[in-house]
């Protein structure tokens, strides 16, 4: 957990004036606003470090849990006493070593403070950081340019890019073995700059409440976090289309552990599943990945830190739209667990392994093993990405001769992650996903749809190619370039082919970008150390970059707000789900149904699952029948009910009636507007009983009998 022994302040010497031999009250005071200063100082850390480790214990709770088929309401029960234990023993400790001398640990970094003056480069330095330069804004312009029409073969950017990231990693290594340490570590964060990191975090949390972006995954996410909140039980089979007794999708055996927290919560607390993780856990999760971010960005940043924090907040914010923009992946997705992952367990890990590096702690090793066990109850996709970043900044690090150091960090961050779905495969079985699988996207497409093109893409790429010269010399650097050069090696045409061949994996391998923290190096390009003659200068040129850098996406982006981002703004805290739907789903969990599946609208029928799951529906989600073979009858009953309550498609009775009887459809919702549908269903068998009006005026249908 974070260190909060420097939390702790002495005791202000007795006034020997005083005729009590007691402190004054100006004494006191001092003290007081000492500890408040103190505290909020080492905020971030302490809230970080400890939610880290609070869902660490979980999951591996959560984990055993499934193993001795224990209720998730009582898991909760046993987490929370657990936390409360480590929380009293963390604060005794703060106690006990208040007011002693820190322990030393080894590390690479002279005393905190401002990087040292840098001698003349060697002629071939020089000359290797000219071309790494040229090269990086080759690869970043083409890069941006592929997807205009202009029309690029991405092989420019590729081979340019790789070049880059090789040269980048030669230059930072060279720097590294050249001679004695003279570059400090990161100064620990000021009060105010803690403050100021505090204060946004909390605002963006607040934001995070009214702004609705509903994605087709939210039938599955929060829809098992509904179903474990109303049953208490851990869906190891089917949730969506049977209860728990069709074989489980290939997502099963459920490792991520978010859905299960959040339905034992609400269980526990007595509240929904979905208004517990919108009106509670989301906020909560969008302050950690704030701050996430910024200590990643104090670390790395050799100078201006909460300039850089500013202009990468602003670039999450601006920068959205697409399905796979980082932007989407903040607030807009941060319910779910791959949102998480991406927006805080990423930075935290290149913080936790930077600290590791620098001082090889027993500390930054166990938030490590914390951190990579968070990341595997968040998604299954950690299992993927995590090898990639370890991997990456451990090649780093044995360039200079740090093998031992590397092979234990990898250790501790891919044992448990790895050893977890190995474990659960065997135990608890679970399909192998098919047709999911299919989708794919090369090298080209995963850049568009994760950096962007245009404008934006090129400052991705100057971030990204540019990054290891920016950040912060030695570790942050180093780290950097690795993470630089895995990612450029991914982006030469069909690597990204040769993984998916080898792996058996497709849909998620455009995730890649997601092993380096983006954000943090676009907020690095603006802590250049443009030439100047006086400091004044350089800040002001400084900020006139974070100024460039934030126009250009307010300009040539789109924003998290708007509606190309399929977000609605709400003037108060709502759910994620448009108004009028979750009105009818409400409406049609209501009624006196007789028993069977319900079919409805298709956007009615991904709603159900969210509000309730004592609501089964004939087709919560078509993309999640390429699970159970879109050949079979199952799906091919399914895909004609549904077109034929959305009103696209007119089939007959006689052909109607069947699947209806196969599925074992009991009620039968349409809007008023499907007059063939309202005809059409009493002559199978149905009759009317509840109708509403606008908005989404509707008619439901029972089986008669």
């Amino acid at each position: 957990m974070a260190n909060v022994d420097s939390i702790a302040v002495a005791p202000a010497e007795p006034d020997p004036t005083s005729p009590t031999g007691q402190e004054s009250r100006p004494a006191k005071a001092r003290v007081g606003l000492s500890r408040v200063r103190a505290l909020v100082a080492v905020a971030p850390a302490v809230l970080t470090d400890g939610a880290v480790i609070a869902f660490a214990l979980y999951t591996v709770l959560y984990h055993l849990a499934l193993l001795g088929d224990l209720r998730p309401s009582v898991t909760f029960r046993i987490w929370l006493l657990a936390c409360v234990v480590l929380a009293v023993v963390a604060v005794l400790r703060a106690r006990r070593r208040a007011g002693t001398p820190a322990d030393s640990t080894p590390t690479d970094s002279a005393p905190a403070g401002q990087e040292a003056p840098v001698g003349a480069r060697p002629a071939a330095d020089r000359r290797l950081l000219i071309g790494v330069l040229v090269a990086a804004a080759v690869a970043a312009v083409s890069a941006g340019a592929a997807g205009t029409r202009l029309n690029l073969s991405w092989w420019i950017p590729a081979v340019a890019g790789l070049v880059a990231a090789v040269g980048g990693l030669l230059l930072v290594r060279q720097a590294w073995l050249r001679g004695p340490v003279s570059t400090p570590a990161a100064p620990a964060p000021t009060t105010a700059q803690s403050a100021y990191a505090l204060v946004v975090s909390v605002l963006v949390g607040i934001s995070s409440f009214f702004m609705s972006r509903n994605t087709p995954d939210d039938v599955y996410y929060v829809g098992k976090s509904v179903w474990i909140a109303e049953r208490d039980l851990i869906p190891l089979n089917d949730f969506l289309f049977s209860d728990n007794v069709l074989p489980a999708m290939g997502s099963q055996p459920p490792i991520p552990s978010i859905e299960a927290f959040d339905g034992a919560f609400a269980n526990v607390v007595g509240i929904h599943a979905s208004s517990a993780l919108w009106y509670v856990l989301l906020p909560i999760m969008a302050v950690v990945a704030a701050l996430a971010l910024w200590r990643l960005t104090h670390r790395w940043a050799p100078r201006r830190p909460l300039l850089a924090f500013t202009v990468a907040i602003a670039y999450l914010y601006l920068v959205a739209g697409g399905d796979a923009a980082l932007g989407t992946f903040h607030l807009l997705r941060l319910h779910e667990g791959k949102g998480v992952f991406v927006s805080a367990v990423i930075p935290l890990m290149w913080l936790y392994l930077t600290e590791w590096f620098d001082t090889r702690s027993r500390r930054s090793l166990l938030l490590i093993v914390a951190l990579s066990i968070t990341a595997i109850g968040l998604t299954n996709t950690a299992a993927i990405i995590l090898p990639l970043l370890v991997g990456a900044a451990g090649f780093a690090m044995m360039l200079v001769g740090r093998w031992k150091a590397a092979v234990v960090a990898a250790v501790a961050a891919l044992a448990y992650p790895i050893g977890s779905l190995v474990v659960s495969r065997l135990v608890l079985g679970g399909m192998a996903a098919t047709g999911a699988d299919d989708e794919f996207f090369d090298a080209a497409h995963t850049y568009r749809r994760t950096l962007l093109f245009g404008v934006v893409g090129v400052i991705s790429g100057l971030a990204l190619w540019c990054g290891p010269l920016l950040a912060r010399r030695r570790t942050p650097a180093l780290l950097a370039a690795g993470g630089t050069l895995a990612l450029s090696v991914m982006f030469v045409p069909g690597v990204l082919e040769v993984l998916s061949a080898l792996s058996g994996i497709s849909v998620v391998l455009w995730r890649v970008p997601w092993l380096l923290a983006l954000p943090t190096l676009i907020g690095l390009l603006c802590t250049v150390r443009v030439p100047a003659p006086t400091p004044a200068l350089r800040r002001a040129a400084s900020g006139g970059i974070a100024v460039l850098l934030v126009a250009s996406f307010a300009l040539f982006a789109t924003p998290m707000w708007s509606s190309k981002s399929w977000v609605e703004v709400r003037s108060r805290p709502t759910w994620k789900l448009l108004p009028h739907r979750q009105a009818i789903a409400f409406w049609i969990k209501d009624l006196d149904r007789p028993p069977g599946l319900l079919l409805a609208p298709q956007t009615i029928m991904r709603t159900t699952p969210i509000v309730t799951s004592e609501v089964r529906v004939v087709l919560p989600r078509d993309f999640y029948l390429v699970e159970y073979d879109l050949n079979s009858q199952f799906a091919k009953d399914r895909l004609l009910l549904a077109d034929f309550a959305d009103g696209t498609t007119s089939p007959a009775p006689a052909e109607l009636a069947p699947a209806l009887d196969r599925l074992d459809v009991g009620t039968i919702c349409v809007y008023n507007g499907n007059r063939y549908a309202r005809d059409t269903v009493p002559e199978l068998g149905y009759q009317e009983f509840a109708t509403r009006d606008s908005p989404g005026a509707m008619t439901c249908f029972r089986r008669a009998g």
